[in-house]
């Protein structure tokens, strides 16, 4: 199971403010903590700044001092995404692409460019989609187009598309169908939801959001944007990856409750 830590985004009062006024410790400290607590990438977002290509740039520089594993670098401009994807260290993965010609060709140049791993929403230009099939039917279109520039699958993180249970009641199991289904046609492509739009409106959060997480981990789903720092949610996780077959004798799950990462 993929963690990337998402708590260093500009949209959050506390960073933009932190971006503001150039708080090198704040972001450093978060930055170290989601580490320590088992994030794999630390997702790096500066797209409400003023400047977001200077800012981008900064936080990558001061994060890298003190954090070894590789980032996601997080925004809707392909400008950014190139200033921030300059100064990475190790393998980055890029947030994001989807199949939609303009965003395709704006962002595919840096996925080559920088060897970058890349989360592929599944949209196209008939926009967000209506069902399962349609979600499986992009992912045809984007592995395609990805495999014929010679990136492999698993480099590739698919995002579902989650949409919130208050809108639509069966949104939850919408997305854990298209998991299932894009899991059973490509087992090598990694499959990240938007974990948190599917409480969207809806009190306790944090609760659904971690059924959500579960459920989605028996449907195929394997890497996760959250926040690391919630030791219920990693907790959860481990515990997940065990029952799942995909900790080998337990040992990964006894590590974490004896290092007290993992509680009940």
């Amino acid at each position: 199971m993929i963690v990337i830590g998402e708590l260093i985004n500009s949209s959050r009062k506390s960073i933009a403010k932190a971006i503001e006024t150039r708080d090198t410790a704040f972001i450093q400290d978060l930055a170290r903590k989601q580490e320590e607590a088992g994030a794999h990438y630390i997702d790096v977002n500066a797209a409400v700044s003023e400047n977001e290509i200077e800012a981008i740039k900064w936080l990558v520089e001061i994060i890298q001092e003190v954090v070894n594993v590789p980032l996601c670098v997080d925004s809707p401009s392909a400008e950014a995404l190139d200033a921030g994807l300059s100064l990475c260290k190790n393998t980055p993965l890029i947030n994001s692409i989807t199949a939609e010609k303009e965003r395709w060709d704006e962002v595919l140049p840096l996925v080559k460019k920088y060897k970058a791993k890349i989360v592929a929403l599944c949209m196209d230009e008939a926009g967000m989609p209506n069902s399962v099939e349609d979600r499986v039917r992009v992912a045809d279109i984007l592995v395609s187009k990805f495999e014929a520039e010679g990136i492999p699958q698993e480099d590739i993180f698919l995002d579902p598309i989650v949409k919130p249970l208050g809108v639509n009641d069966k949104a939850g199991m919408e997305a854990l169908e298209s998991s299932l289904a894009i899991r059973n046609k490509f087992p090598q492509i990694h499959i990240v939801p938007g974990l948190s739009n599917i409480s969207f409106g809806l009190p306790e959060r944090r609760l659904l959001n971690r059924v959500f997480m579960v459920t989605g981990a028996a449907f195929g789903m394997d890497a996760f944007i959250l926040d690391p720092l919630d030791k219920s949610s990693m907790s959860l996780l481990a515990g997940t990856k065990a029952v799942l077959g995909k900790d080998e004798f337990c040992m990964e799950f006894i590590t974490k409750v004896r290092a007290g990462k993992v509680q009940a």
